[in-house]
């Protein structure tokens, strides 16, 4: 075939079918995917593990499991090992009534059949299904300068942004391509110039702003652009401590799937901006100036789409992204304390709080989750998208602090504090 991307002498024979028909195939995609981008070469991947977006068995995606047998059939799999997306069921945990779990058996039929795929072509652990991959508790946290073949949203942001790797905003089995060939075309996000930033954001408000709408206001606003974020470092410190890396992961995420950024630097707190500064800024880059007024602004804009606006809500999801255990001990604490001021036995909804198999069993090891449980408070590892993706479960009135949930489904968002308020304070949304 012709194209434009160049090719090593081993890309090529790969490509004209010298180590196989169906590894061949794969290497055409790739080079029609680097074509349309205007890749000049195909790069090594080199971080340790990869990580895939499609983690669901559902029944529809028959195309999907069929060239997953294929490949494994041919020998073709993932030259890494990878984590994958959260699980979309957890009947034991989060609350379904029957009509809803057949709906979700029907929906994810397939899901055994699937992973059992997905350990065929190289599933790290059973326990390795969760969108925060780079959890220190799951183990897969690429280094800075890391080449990546990853699909997921928030995971490619928090990578290229907090951990300085570098990945394109790939799409779901284009990343496992990537895995199988151990390259990825080479252009945007990996090259040094995809990397200089479009815009400068100077945030001026006079306390620190909600990640998760902070995320969305320029997400909104840059969309697939880089941006340079100054003035948050003077709210949020100069170090990557826990509670940082907590901070962007979420603010990631909302910009991630309220626009479409998959990188942005914060200056004297993400590490290619302590390192280059304001050489990071394109020459012309615009300006954007991000205040209480613009954030207020931008909350009131989200749509309310729940079938009945005054409806009272069933159901919480904290944690979309998952959340880390600093962020399990904090809610669980604000929760079990907003509770005994108020005096009240139970949360005014269900709560499910999700996190990586791995954090929620690092978090349990502290004996607190019968109490959360006596409280109305679940812990889970499933995707609270996937789940909302249930048709019937669309039509539940959900209340959440995730941009990201609020933005692909149904559910409804509120700031952290109201959302306590809600939860705790005697009162229904």
């Amino acid at each position: 075939m012709e194209h434009q991307v160049i090719l090593s002498a081993e890309e090529q024979d790969i490509l004209e079918g010298k180590q196989g028909e169906t590894l061949a195939k794969v290497m055409k995609t790739l080079v029609l995917y680097a074509d349309v981008f205007e890749a000049e070469k195909l790069v090594p991947v080199s971080s340790r593990y990869g990580h895939l977006v499609t983690s669901f068995g559902i029944s529809v995606m028959e195309a999907v499991r069929e060239l997953m047998d294929k490949l494994i059939r041919d020998g073709a799999i993932s030259k890494q090992a990878f984590t994958a997306d959260p699980r979309p069921m957890d009947f034991e945990h989060v609350p379904a009534n029957l009509l809803q779990k057949l709906v979700f058996k029907v929906m994810y039929g397939k899901q055994a059949v699937y992973e059992e795929q997905l350990r065929g072509m190289g599933l790290l652990n059973d326990d390795s299904f969760t969108c925060t991959c780079y959890m220190d508790e799951v183990g897969n946290t690429p280094k800075m300068g890391d080449v990546l073949s990853w699909a997921e949203s928030s995971a490619v942001s928090y990578a290229n942004s907090v951990l300085g790797a570098r990945c394109n905003r790939n799409s779901g089995l284009i990343e496992m391509f990537g895995s199988i060939l151990g390259r990825v075309p080479y252009f945007g996000l990996l090259t040094d110039e995809g990397r200089k930033a479009d815009w400068l954001v100077e945030v001026r408000t006079s306390s620190l702003p909600e990640a998760q709408l902070l995320g969305s206001a320029i997400g909104m606003k840059v969309m697939e652009d880089v941006p340079y974020i100054a003035g948050l470092e003077c709210l949020l410190g100069t170090e990557l401590g826990q509670s940082q890396r907590d901070y962007l992961k979420d603010f990631g995420a909302a910009a991630a799937s309220n626009g479409s950024v998959g990188l942005y630097h914060v200056e004297g707190l993400t590490p290619e901006a302590k390192e280059l500064g304001r050489s990071l800024l394109r020459e012309g880059a615009k300006t954007f100036i991000v205040d209480e007024a613009l954030l207020a602004e931008t909350k009131r804009s989200y749509p309310l789409i729940w079938q009945n606006p005054q409806a009272k809500a069933k159901l919480c999801f904290i944690g979309c992204p998952h959340l880390s255990q600093a962020q399990l001990e904090s809610w669980s604490g604000k929760l079990l304390s907003g509770l005994q001021a108020n005096g009240l036995r139970k949360t005014a909804v269900p709560v499910v709080m999700t996190a990586a198999a791995p954090v929620l069993k690092a978090f349990r090891a502290n004996g607190k989750e019968a109490e959360l449980k006596k409280h109305g408070i679940r812990l889970s590892f499933i995707c609270p998208l996937m789940y909302m993706n249930n048709p019937l479960c669309a039509k539940v009135p959900v209340i959440t602090n995730s941009n990201k949930l609020r933005t692909y489904t149904t559910a409804r968002y509120y700031q952290d504090e109201e959302l306590l308020s809600l939860l705790t304070g005697g009162k229904n949304a």
